[in-house]
Order: C-alpha cells, then sequence, then structure tokens
C-alpha cells in the first residue's frame, strides 16, 4: 500500500514539475513543428550532422531572447509590440512591420504544417488499408478539413490553460517519440563533433537549410509572444527567476527535440544515400533498419509535432493584433474568431492545391528569418531604456548575447536571400 502511494506521489511530482514550465512547452509548440522536424529530417538525411552548430547558436540565443521578452513583460506589466509603439520613436511602423512579416511567415507555415499532418494521418491509413492511393488527393484534404475544423472549434471554447495543457501533451508525446527512435538508429559520434564546426554545405539547398533552420528554430512568434504567454500563467515581477528557468528549459529541450531529429534521420538516410523529398520518405526513414513498429512511433512524433504549432500558428495573428492594440489577448471577441477563421482557410490553400507541404514548409521556414532582426532591435532598445525598465538593469553579458543574436540574424537574413535567388 505505502509502495503504491509513493509511486502516485512520485507521478503527480514529475506531472507538477512538467506543468510548471507552462510557457515553455508553448515556446516549444512554436518552435517544433513539422517545419522543424521538415527541416532536420531533410537536413539529417542530405548532410549528415553538418547543420548542428546552426542549431546550437539559434537554440542559445533563442534562450536569451526569451528570457530578456519574458522579463520585460514581467517588469513593465506590458506586452511587447504594445511597448514598441508606446515607447520607441518609429515603434507604430516597427509594430506593424512585424505583426504582416510574422503573421506571412507562420500562416505560410501553417499550410505546410497542416498538409504534411494529413499526409501522415493518409500515409498510416493506406499503411493498414488497401486501395486508397487512387483517392489520395481526397483523402489529404479530407483529412485536412477536419483538423482545421476541429482546432478551430476547439480555439472558440479555450483559454490560455487549456492550450497549455494540450501542448504539454503533444509536446511530451512528440519528445518521447523521437528519443525511442534515436534508440534504432543513430550518426557516428564523431560526425556529432564535426557537426559543431561551422561550415555551410557548398551544394544546391544548403543555403536554404541554413535560413530554413534559423527560421524554425530562432521564430520570432516565440519572442514576441512570450509576455503574453508569462501574464497568461499569472506570473509577476516576483517570478523573474522562474522566468528564467523556464527560459532556460525551453532552450534546452528544443535544442535536444531537434537534434535528436536530426540523428535519427543521419543515421537512417544519410549513410544509405537517400534523401528526404516527400512526405512517404518521412514514413520510411525507421523501417529499413527497425521496422512498422518504429515508423509508427516516429510517425507519431511528426504528427504530435504537427498538431502542437497548429494552436500556436493559429494564435500568432489575433495574438499580434491584440498586443498592438491594448496588450490583452480576448479569445472571445469577434476580432479573434474572425481572424483565426481566416488562418484557417489559408491553411487549406496548400492541400486544396495539393502542393508538397515539405518544399512549403521549408520556404514558409526561410520567410520567418526576414523579420528577425527587427524583432531583436527593438527589445534591445527598449530594454536599454532606464525609464522603461525602472529600477531593473539588463547585464552587460546579456546585452552581449543581445548584439550577437542580431548579427547573426542579420548574417542569415542575407543568407536566406541569397538562398531564395538561387531558388527561383
Amino acid at each position: 500500500m505505502e509502495a503504491s502511494q509513493h509511486k502516485k506521489s512520485f507521478l503527480k511530482k514529475i506531472i507538477s514539475i512538467i506543468l510548471g514550465f507552462g510557457p515553455a512547452f508553448f515556446a516549444i509548440g512554436y518552435t517544433i513543428g513539422t517545419g522543424s522536424v521538415t527541416s532536420m529530417i531533410v537536413a539529417g538525411s542530405k548532410f549528415n550532422m553538418q547543420l548542428l552548430w546552426v542549431l546550437l547558436l539559434s537554440c542559445l540565443f533563442s534562450g536569451v531572447l526569451m528570457f530578456v521578452y519574458g522579463n520585460y513583460g514581467l517588469v513593465t506589466g506590458e506586452t511587447a509590440l504594445y511597448g514598441f509603439k508606446k515607447h520607441l520613436k518609429y515603434g507604430k511602423a516597427l509594430a506593424i512591420l512585424i505583426i504582416i512579416g510574422i503573421t506571412f511567415g507562420q500562416w505560410n507555415s501553417l499550410m505546410g504544417i497542416l498538409g504534411i499532418s494529413s499526409n501522415i494521418i493518409y500515409e498510416i491509413l493506406a499503411v493498414n488499408f488497401d486501395g486508397l492511393s487512387e483517392f489520395k488527393y481526397e483523402i489529404v484534404l479530407a483529412i485536412a478539413v477536419a483538423i482545421i475544423t476541429i482546432f478551430y472549434l476547439l480555439m472558440l471554447v479555450g483559454k490560455y490553460t487549456f492550450f497549455e495543457k494540450i501542448l504539454v501533451i503533444f509536446v511530451t508525446l512528440m519528445g518521447l517519440s523521437f528519443i525511442i527512435s534515436l534508440c534504432f538508429v543513430q550518426p557516428l559520434p564523431v560526425d556529432v563533433v564535426k557537426g559543431l564546426i561551422p561550415t555551410i554545405p557548398n551544394v544546391p539547398g544548403g543555403k536554404m537549410l541554413v535560413a530554413a533552420f534559423v527560421g524554425t528554430t530562432m521564430a520570432a512568434a516565440t519572442f514576441l509572444s512570450r509576455p503574453l504567454f508569462v501574464k497568461g500563467k499569472g506570473w509577476t515581477v516576483k517570478n523573474l527567476n522562474q522566468q528564467k528557468r523556464d527560459s532556460i528549459t525551453a532552450a534546452i529541450l528544443i535544442f535536444v527535440i531537434s537534434a535528436t531529429i536530426m540523428a535519427v534521420a543521419a543515421g537512417a538516410l544519410f549513410y544509405d544515400g537517400k534523401e528526404v523529398t516527400h512526405v512517404l520518405d518521412m514514413a520510411n526513414t525507421l523501417e529499413p533498419v527497425a521496422g512498422k513498429w518504429a515508423v509508427t512511433i516516429f510517425f507519431f512524433g511528426a504528427l504530435s509535432a504537427g498538431l502542437s504549432s497548429i494552436f500556436p500558428c493559429l494564435l500568432i495573428a489575433p495574438l499580434l493584433l491584440a498586443d498592438y492594440q491594448s496588450g490583452e489577448l480576448d479569445t472571445s471577441s469577434k476580432q479573434f474568431r474572425i481572424v483565426t477563421f481566416v488562418a484557417c482557410l489559408v491553411a487549406l490553400i496548400g492541400p486544396a492545391f495539393g502542393a508538397n507541404p515539405i518544399e512549403i514548409q521549408i520556404l514558409s521556414q526561410v520567410f520567418n528569418v526576414f523579420v528577425l532582426p527587427a524583432v531583436i532591435l527593438g527589445i534591445i532598445l527598449i530594454v536599454n531604456n532606464k525609464k522603461v525598465m525602472k529600477d531593473y538593469t539588463t547585464g552587460i553579458w546579456v546585452n552581449v548575447g543581445l548584439f550577437a543574436a542580431l548579427f547573426f540574424s542579420l548574417v542569415i537574413s542575407v543568407n536566406g536571400i541569397i538562398a531564395l535567388t538561387e531558388y527561383f
């Protein structure tokens, strides 16, 4: 009896620890979706672990930016875009530019997410039921409509805590699925070490993937939404240390899960000279070495990644608008319902036209990098304003991290422009 009670209390402790990192799971939901999964799998299959250094830097700078944006929200009680508009000379124009840029990137990403998630469910059905291949387009589109309808209805009844609990479930399942997958296949240790040495693959698509990596890992939406989510959690200036731990946790988990996905793809595909160009290729990542059970586990992780990203992507436009207007997100407002409905329609464009969701997803991640320098510059200016931050002083090492992140984002933006000109 005592042993049973001990097990229950231990399980409760684990659950309370997981639920204690609510905003961190929102950060993971924004960051690790099918865009991240797709980029990591394609990179692992094409370039082994060569781009691990890009992932490491992106996660490092993401941690710094989440920490700074979170602190700004707790110290001032304001959200990011509202603060930019209120305190910066050209803050209104900057805020509008950021809203347009992030919404464009996230809605493009939503198309890819829905397309890949629908294709994953179709592939699972096709494995178990014969004769579905003749109706692939119709089935994929029907699945996409069903998914986005369910999520839209959930959006209409949900509050922050509701979204958070769903994301905790999806993110936990996603992480466990990919870690289990890594038990079946691993890259060579020497390749992991080499991946930490900065190099860009000098082949077609190399620059594109570098930009996609940063676009999906240093997601501007993650930082901008941070003040709203820490407020939604009920945190105040008394929770600065907790906010710091949450930011570090989010950055570490994003790196571990993303690196695991890349490692699985490298171990399963790169050494055999196979590449991923379609969703079915993702399905076959593990089958040669581990059978259909491993495929199911991997699929489950990829699907969890996609579903965990739909909520944040649907939330981003109304969240940014609410941020700009007053700093408060009202999920019961008419504006919220209309904007999320438009986002749902945009999400269906990819599946409706039968576009390759892999290409859509990678391209959308590249577009995300272009607004990143503006997001970083805005927070640098505002957290170093003594009138705004009152008695709170931004440390020199935090500023070093912020300026390093700004330089990194500018370099990657230039790289992204070159990649797009080569692509088109």
